[in-house]
């Protein structure tokens, strides 16, 4: 069970090598988080990840988990449920893709929907159905600005998180008043760098659409998505943004007219 701040005792990550879900770990643990279920397909990484958390002092273990098998999500998932209550689970396994070799290479572009939409969809209803069935617990889904918009760079990866995006919200609506809570958190550009001591630029609309995908202000961190995940549950909050004014900017670029839109370099 959560204690008396929010912060869940047992946690389960689906995409257990994320660096925006092991930097949300970390914060977890640090604040009594004691067992973390890390699930995801067998690798060395996936193997130092949990050696790390578990030099933290929580009770690690990896689960063989494919995001593609989604008829092994039932079993896979359901064991992990029947070992005692998850209090949190956190879906961050993705695919970013490559979006002139996905245009021409259509089964490449498949993978990225299957992996994050179809995927997401099959684990995030079992995990749904094991929450509900314990009476509590957070589900909280990695989407991304990119699925606010499509965008001429990356709209294959970008209807993806749409179509994610859009079933988080059906979820969470559906269990409501269940006991179980569920957030969608929508981070900018993920930089795995950390910035800490740059004073970052003002966000706007007009410095949104004129920044390249790869350049601040657009940027965030997984230690800054972890921190606003941390926060989002102690607040139960049901959107989270981050950079929090990302916001203001993808309001305002939401409801340009789509000629101009397509004129932006974005």
């Amino acid at each position: 069970m959560k204690d008396a701040f929010g912060a869940p005792q047992s946690l389960l990550v689906l995409g257990g090598t994320s660096e925006i879900a092991l930097a949300t770990a970390r914060r977890l643990i640090a604040r009594r988080t004691r067992t973390v279920r890390l699930a995801g397909r067998p690798s060395p990484a996936l193997d130092s990840a949990a050696a790390g958390l578990r030099a933290r002092g929580a009770d690690v273990r990896t689960v063989d988990f494919d995001a593609l098998d989604s008829e092994s999500h039932e079993t896979v998932l359901g064991k992990i449920f029947a070992e005692g209550d998850i209090d949190m689970v956190l879906l961050a396994f993705g695919i970013a893709g490559d979006q002139g070799r996905d245009e021409e290479e259509p089964l490449s572009a498949v993978r990225v929907a299957q992996t994050n939409y179809t995927g997401a969809v099959s684990a995030g209803l079992v995990c749904a159905g094991a929450l509900q069935a314990q009476g509590h617990g957070s589900l909280v889904v990695l989407s991304s600005v990119a699925g606010e918009r499509a965008r001429r760079a990356d709209f294959i990866y970008g209807s993806s998180k749409a179509g994610l995006d859009a079933f988080t919200q059906g979820l969470g609506d559906a269990l409501y008043g269940t006991g179980v809570h569920v957030m969608v958190v929508r981070p900018g550009v993920v930089h795995p760098k950390t910035t800490a001591g740059a004073a970052a630029p003002r966000l706007t609309a007009a410095r949104f659409a004129a920044a390249p995908l790869e350049a601040s202000p657009l940027t965030t961190t997984p230690d800054a998505v972890a921190e606003a995940i941390v926060t989002g549950l102690r607040r139960r909050s049901e959107t989270v943004w981050v950079p929090g004014s990302l916001r203001v900017v993808m309001s305002a670029l939401r409801h340009l007219p789509r000629p101009l839109f397509r004129r932006l370099p974005v």
